[in-house]
C-alpha cells in the first residue's frame, strides 16, 4: 500500500519523524534539517534529494519562527537582506560542488563525513555549554551576560574599518566584506550539506558581525528564510526536492512545533540540553556507522545507524515530552526564556 509514492511504513516514520522533529524545533528553535538531510541519506536517497529536500523542510518551519521575531522586532532587515544575498551565491556554489561530486561517485562520501565531523563538533560544544551551565549556577547574578553585549572579537573585528560599511541594529557599524565573508561561508556549507544553516549562521552573526544576541537570531531566521527558499528553489530546479517526503514531513512537525514551544514554559533547559548535544553525538555515530555500512556492505549496521540517527532524535523528543507532562500533572511550570538557536 503506497501513499503520496510513499509506503505505509516510510509514511508513518516521515509523520512521526517530523512530529519529533517539530518537537525539537519549537522546544529549541531549529528547524531540524541537519537531522533530515542524514536520515534520508541513510534510508537510500540520492545525496541531491536528501540535501534538497532538507533545505525544503527547512524553509518550511522557518516561516513560524520568523513570524515571532518579526513581532517582537529583534530583525535586522538591512543586514538580513545582504547576508540573503551572499548566502544565495554560497548556497549555489555548494549545490554546484554537490552535484560536481555527485558524478564523480563521491558524494555521499563527502557529505557523510562532513556530517559526521560537523554533528560531533556541535555534541561537543554543547556538552562544554552544559558544563558552563553548572559553573554559572554557582556564579553570582552580576556576572551573567547581556544580551545587548557584543564580543570582545565582534567588537575587534569592527575596529578594522574596510569600505564599504554598513550600519547595525545595534547602532555598529561593520565592513561589508565581513558579511560577505560569514554569509558566504555559511551558504557555502548549506548549499554542500543541506542543512539550514542557522547553528552556523547565528554564531557568525553574533561573534564576527557583531549584532546583539537577541537580533542576531531575528537576524538569523530572516536570512536563512529567503535563502532556504532559494535552494529549495535551487535543487526543485533540478528535480531534487521530493515533495511527497516534505509534506509529510511538515505534517508532523506542525504539530510537534506547538507542543515543543509550549513546553518551554515548563522544562529546565538545564534538564535537556545535556539530552540534545547526546543526540548530536549519537546522531554523528549514526552516520559514521552508516558511511562503515556501505564500505563493508553489511546490512546491519544499516538498521544500527538508522537507530543511533532518528532514535536519538526520539529520544530527547519523548524526553521533552515527558517532563513537559509532569509538569501540567503538578501544576507548576517553570517559567524560562525560549532556547535561542535556530537549526
Amino acid at each position: 500500500m503506497e501513499l503520496l509514492g510513499l509506503g505505509l511504513s516510510l509514511l508513518v516514520l516521515f509523520v512521526v519523524f517530523g512530529f519529533m522533529v517539530g518537537v525539537l524545533f519549537g522546544f529549541f528553535g531549529m528547524g531540524g534539517s541537519f537531522l533530515i538531510t542524514p536520515t534520508l541519506l541513510i534510508l537510500g536517497y540520492p545525496a541531491s534529494v536528501a540535501i534538497g529536500s532538507g533545505l525544503a523542510f527547512y524553509f518550511g518551519t522557518s516561516v513560524i519562527a520568523v513570524m515571532k521575531h518579526y513581532d517582537v522586532g529583534q530583525v535586522d532587515y538591512k543586514l538580513g537582506a545582504a547576508l540573503f544575498v551572499v548566502l544565495s551565491i554560497g548556497i549555489e556554489l555548494g549545490s554546484r560542488l554537490v552535484f560536481a561530486l555527485e558524478a564523480l561517485g563521491i558524494a555521499e562520501l563527502v557529505t557523510g563525513a562532513a556530517y559526521v565531523l560537523l554533528l560531533a563538533g556541535i555534541g561537543l560544544l554543547f556538552l562544554r555549554r552544559a558544563y558552563a551551565i553548572d559553573d554559572e549556577d554557582d556564579a553570582d547574578d552580576e556576572d551573567e551576560i547581556d544580551d545587548d553585549e557584543i564580543p570582545p572579537i565582534a567588537q575587534k573585528i569592527q575596529s578594522y574599518r574596510i569600505p564599504p560599511m554598513i550600519s547595525l541594529v545595534s547602532g555598529g557599524r561593520t565592513s561589508l566584506w565581513t558579511v560577505t565573508g560569514a554569509g558566504g561561508g555559511v551558504g557555502l556549507v548549506s548549499g554542500l550539506i543541506g542543512v539550514g544553516g542557522g547553528f552556523i549562521r547565528m554564531p557568525a552573526i553574533y561573534y564576527l558581525i557583531g549584532t546583539p544576541l537577541t537580533a542576531a537570531v531575528g537576524t538569523s531566521l530572516f536570512a536563512g528564510l529567503f535563502s532556504g527558499a532559494y535552494g529549495a528553489f535551487t535543487y526543485g530546479m533540478q528535480g531534487s526536492v521530493d515533495l511527497a517526503v516534505v509534506g509529510t514531513l511538515l505534517v508532523g512537525s506542525a504539530l510537534g512545533a506547538r507542543i515543543g514551544s509550549a513546553a518551554t514554559t515548563a522544562v529546565e533547559e538545564d534538564d535537556v540540553i545535556i539530552y540534545f548535544a547526546l543526540m548530536m553525538l549519537f546522531a554523528s555515530a549514526g552516520i559514521a556507522v552508516s558511511e562503515l555500512a556501505d564500505w563493508l556492505e553489511i546490512g546491519t549496521l544499516d538498521v544500527l545507524s538508522v537507530v543511533l540517527l532518528v532514535g536519538s532524535s526520539f529520544f530527547v523528543g519523548l524526553m521533552i515530552l515527558y517532563q513537559f507532562a509532569s509538569e501540567l500533572d503538578t501544576g507548576e511550570p517553570d517559567a524560562r526564556p525560549e532556547a535561542e538557536a535556530d537549526d
